[in-house]
């Protein structure tokens, strides 16, 4: 039971450390010192959510129905188009960090609206916690395959308070414009490129 825990928490933080749209977010909200726990809140229950659906069988309903996936890989990839040419504006601009009070941002709604639209219209989501992680826990048997997905849960857990939070310290970095101009362009070209890559798949 421990090692699928550990097979879990391993294969889950493996899928979830990978430069993309979510995580890119969850730093920029980071840095900023805005919104950060329901940030937070919204990628881990989502990423349970997910998990749970996964090894509970949804994932070979999706399989049947794969057009379900070719319909959110056309709404995810017209979003991150439109949010990625919005990061290449910024970042042609010439914001400055505020350190102390967290700088302008999103309220609070467009934060959590931004969050879920990043999380659910991702395919790459389904295909990773659906798909992939429903797969190889149920490869484990009952209940191997919820101690699994407990592991999977904790890594999500682990890593989404860990990149929300400890992004603060990076907020002397970011006081200086060009730092900023830097990561909003790296979140651009991410972005896009993603959005791109969804098109050309589709």
């Amino acid at each position: 039971m421990l090692l699928a825990g550990i097979a879990g928490f391993g294969l889950g933080l493996s899928l979830i450390v990978a430069i993309g749209a979510q995580n890119a977010f969850v730093l920029r909200q980071g840095i900023r010192r805005r919104h950060v726990l329901p940030i937070v809140l919204i990628c881990a229950v989502s990423d349970i959510v997910l998990i749970v659906l996964g090894i509970a069988g949804v994932g070979v309903v999706v399989r049947q129905f794969p057009v379900a996936l070719v319909v959110v890989r056309w709404l995810g990839a017209a979003f991150l188009l439109g949010y990625g040419l919005l990061a290449a504006r910024r970042a042609l601009g010439s914001e400055k960090l505020d350190t102390e009070t967290g700088g302008d941002g999103p309220s609070l709604r467009t934060a959590v609206l931004t969050m879920l639209a990043l999380t659910w219209l991702n395919p790459h989501v389904y295909l990773d916690t659906i798909l992939l992680l429903g797969s190889v826990a149920n490869t484990h048997g009952d209940p191997g395959r919820w101690i699994f997905a407990a592991g999977a849960a904790i890594a999500s857990i682990f890593w989404f308070g860990a990149l929300g939070y400890g992004a603060r310290l990076l907020g002397r970095v970011f006081a200086r414009p060009v730092a900023w101009r830097i990561l909003d362009g790296a979140i651009a070209v991410t972005m896009i490129w993603l959005g791109i890559s969804l098109v050309v798949q589709a």
